[in-house]
């Protein structure tokens, strides 16, 4: 039998062992629950980034339907992305816990659901100008529920996701406003709005463009992003200068904010990649 001495000091040799283990896996299991927050935060932006572009996207489709410009698959469109718009509510409703942000998503949500419904009615003057307003609506409140969200970040990359998705909305945004133009609303307001919301992409594409956190990847995605852009404004641009019969511009614009939807998403997305890097490299 070990003497009473050297017993005592095995047993505080095997509770500092433990003791050490228990400390290592709490850290562990901090360090890791640490990481899945960030990659919840930086998905968290990007849904909420989508939502905004999506309330422009499906008021530019359903106005394409009704100017019949290829109005079934402007349609076929709106009913796809209405569920992809489900399925980001439906994650953030799972992911979003703070009371505040809660309430910002509840209020999106009930907007959403009425514009999912005007959605269904065949595109005509008063359906179209209800889809509008609804639409600027939805735009403001999922930017205040990207805002409270990005507040949460830890790294400038948060920014950078938040921008990149706000620049894809005013894609759409501009979109719909030029073919409201091309469609007889040759309003002041809708010539002010247009103007300002290209200035402001502009700005935008070139700040993220020039962003000292970009990685290679996301700045390959941007330069995508402005192949597609000197498309799109030139089309833009030629409002100022052309008929509303230009067919071949308004059909520029349509196929045009497709494409640069697609990559800004893209582009958004590798943020998102980065965002969770940087935040992982801090600790």
């Amino acid at each position: 039998m070990l003497p009473f001495k050297v017993a005592r000091q095995a047993i505080r040799v095997v509770f500092l062992i433990l003791a050490c283990s228990l400390l290592t896996l709490s850290h562990g299991a901090l360090a890791a629950g640490k990481e899945g927050g960030t990659g919840l935060v930086a998905g968290d932006i990007v849904s909420a980034g989508r939502l905004r572009m999506q309330s422009q996207r499906l008021a530019k489709l359903y106005q394409q339907a009704g100017m019949g410009l290829n109005a079934a698959q402007a349609m076929q469109q709106i009913k796809v992305s209405a569920s992809e718009i489900d399925s980001e509510f439906g994650r953030l409703d799972a992911s979003v816990k703070k009371p505040n942000v809660r309430r910002v998503l509840t209020r999106c949500d009930a907007l959403w659901q009425e514009m999912r419904t005007a959605l269904k009615l065949a595109p005509g003057p008063v359906s179209t100008e209800r889809i509008n307003q609804l639409a600027d609506e939805l735009m403001i409140h999922t930017g205040k529920l990207s805002m409270l969200i990005e507040a949460e970040g830890e790294t400038p990359v948060g920014r950078l996701i938040d921008l990149s998705s706000r620049l894809n909305m005013l894609s759409q945004r501009l979109a719909r406003l030029y073919l409201l133009a091309q469609g007889g609303n040759l309003s002041q307001g809708v010539a002010v709005d247009i103007e300002q919301a290209r200035k402001e992409f502009s700005t935008g594409l070139s700040e993220l463009d020039t962003a000292r956190e970009n990685s290679a990847a996301s700045r390959d995605a941007i330069g995508l992003a402005k192949n597609q852009w000197i498309f799109f404004e030139s089309a833009i641009n030629r409002l100022r200068v052309a008929d509303r019969g230009d067919g071949k511009a308004v059909q520029n614009v349509a196929t045009s904010s497709e494409r640069i939807a697609q990559v800004l998403d893209l582009a958004s997305s590798q943020y998102a990649r980065d965002y969770s890097e940087a935040t992982r490299l801090l600790r």
